[in-house]
């Protein structure tokens, strides 16, 4: 089985309803990486409803957590803000409610255009409304022992009268303060700014717990069975360690089925991580591959296999890949050897739905070429109507493709397959060879059938035939055409140019 089925199997035998949680905090861009823990919870989640269970995916956007510091695309006055809950500061760019927003609402859009609709928590939100209050209260009056799990698991020295909760100061407004004295309802606390204080622990939104509480906590809170999480929280003595004690020990809570995933690489750089800057934000990902193809990254690789995404040539082969499994699925090709799950990998990429039947595929390399000869997506079609017939369907998903393509060809390609075609021929000083080259070709290609592939073998056999080499012979024709040694696939290349246009500058080059 796809391992989705089986995390769901695993679920269903300990019961038929469940709560999927997945949470990230959006202190900053929310990259590829931390998409990987939203698509493999709700990855679970459909697989369980697919089994007529009762399920609820739910996502905990942590806009209470503090901004820990001037992260690099931050500009320098935001100093004063460290500490603060991320609802409170003001958005960077002005658009937004605050600086969690303008953070977090291109992520949701993002989770829309995946099919991903799970009920969405704002942690500030949460605290205001008291519903962590009892929690805050069994937490507080059980102090010493979450103090003495911490330190057993994870090896840490806490200060001695440590207090498992950070008032949110009244003077600085920063999440600092440090309880002194607790005699529920109130609590007696110091700021780092200087400021003493007190709280009525009743009151929603004075305060927050550290992450290793706060977490375990949530679990109680909202019911939570699955939940799937990066391997750093899941290391030695770290976070989940210490929060299934405290969910057993001190809330009474049977800690969540847990499903740990490996990082997403970008490649060349090592793993993603946004306060490093390496990264790609999941809102740019989403403008240079379609969807399903995003989705299908995800659910082909097992979660405990580490990810490279790469936004040059690799993003082709991954498209084209996505596409020869719905031509499997449909039963358009055969299987691939050693290829597993093919049909329910390709049933989890969808986002919204499986279609009747396969639209007609163009190659992204192909499509990669035709954007760069055609001056807008009306001329697009028209080249490609050429060789294959489209119906509506073909062009709906054809444009949406188009314009992705565009936003990679102008922000991530390679500089080897970006071209611009010459309206006029370039100035050439040709040798006799190279003209004899050409006049072989025009007449070899006057009668054959417009096709990639009978184009790029006539070149060839008209190289041989001249007595030059084929890569002297690729080399002018990319001169003729785009004033470059070098191009894209010399057959797609020529085929989407159209017949008539090759054959007049190919005479023209050599009767010039």
């Amino acid at each position: 089985m796809h391992w989705a089925d089986v995390a769901a199997e695993q679920l269903m035998k300990k019961g038929e309803k469940h709560v999927l949680a997945t949470a990230i905090t959006p202190s900053g861009p929310i990259h590829v990486g931390n998409l990987r823990e939203v698509i493999t919870t709700e990855a679970v989640y459909r697989a369980l409803k697919d089994r007529g269970a009762k399920a609820e995916l739910i996502f905990i956007a942590d806009t209470f957590d503090p901004l820990r510091k001037v992260y690099p695309f931050l500009p320098e006055k935001y100093e004063k803000y460290v500490g603060k809950p991320l609802a409170e500061i003001p958005c960077p760019c002005g658009e937004h409610e605050n600086y969690a927003e303008h953070f977090l609402q291109p992520f949701i859009h993002v989770m829309d255009e995946l099919g991903i609709k799970p009920k969405i928590y704002r942690a500030y939100e949460i605290y205001k409304e008291g519903r962590y209050n009892e929690a805050i209260k069994i937490a507080l009056d059980n102090a010493d022992k979450i103090k003495a799990i911490i330190e057993k698991i994870s090896g840490r020295d806490l200060p001695e009268k440590w207090m498992p909760f950070n008032v949110k100061c009244e003077k600085c407004g920063k999440l600092k303060g440090e309880i002194y004295e607790y005699d529920y309802p109130f609590a007696k606390y110091r700021c780092s700014c200087g400021y003493e204080g007190s709280v009525d622990l009743r009151k929603g939104g004075i305060g927050k717990f550290p992450w290793r509480i706060d977490w375990p906590a949530r679990w109680k809170i909202f019911g939570v069975t699955f939940e799937a999480f990066g391997k750093d929280h899941a290391a030695s003595g770290s976070s989940w360690d210490t929060g299934k004690e405290i969910a057993k020990q001190v809330f009474k809570y049977e800690p969540p089925m847990p499903l740990v995933y490996e990082f997403i690489h970008l490649k060349g750089k090592g793993a993603m991580h946004g306060s490093t800057g390496v990264a790609i934000a999941a809102s740019e990902a989403i403008k240079i591959l379609p969807s399903e193809v995003l989705r299908f990254l995800f659910m082909k690789y097992e979660p405990n296999r580490h990810i490279e995404f790469d936004t040059g040539f690799s993003l082709l082969d991954l498209i084209d890949e996505y596409d020869r499994y719905e031509r499997i699925y449909f039963g358009m090709e055969e299987k691939i050897a050693g290829m597993k799950d093919e049909k329910r990998v390709y049933e989890l990429s969808q986002p919204y739905g499986i279609v009747s039947k396969s639209p007609i595929k163009i190659s992204y390399r192909h499509l990669a070429i035709v954007a760069q000869i055609a001056k807008d997506f009306d001329e697009a079609i028209e080249i490609i109507k050429r060789k294959i017939e489209l119906k509506d369907y073909d062009e709906t998903r054809l444009k949406e493709r188009y314009e992705k393509i565009i936003y990679w060809l102008k922000n991530y390609a390679p500089e080897e397959i970006k071209f611009e075609v010459k309206e006029e021929l370039p100035e050439l000083k040709l040798k006799n060879d190279e003209k004899k080259f050409l006049i072989e070709l025009e007449k070899n290609f006057d009668g054959i059938e417009w096709d990639a592939e009978k184009i790029h073998a006539t070149i060839h056999e008209s190289a041989k035939k001249s007595q030059i080499s084929a890569k002297k012979a690729f080399q002018l024709i990319y001169m003729l055409f785009i004033g470059k040694d070098r191009g894209p696939r010399a057959g797609y290349f020529l085929q989407s140019l159209g017949k008539d246009f090759v054959m007049k500058r190919i005479r023209e080059a050599y009767q010039s």
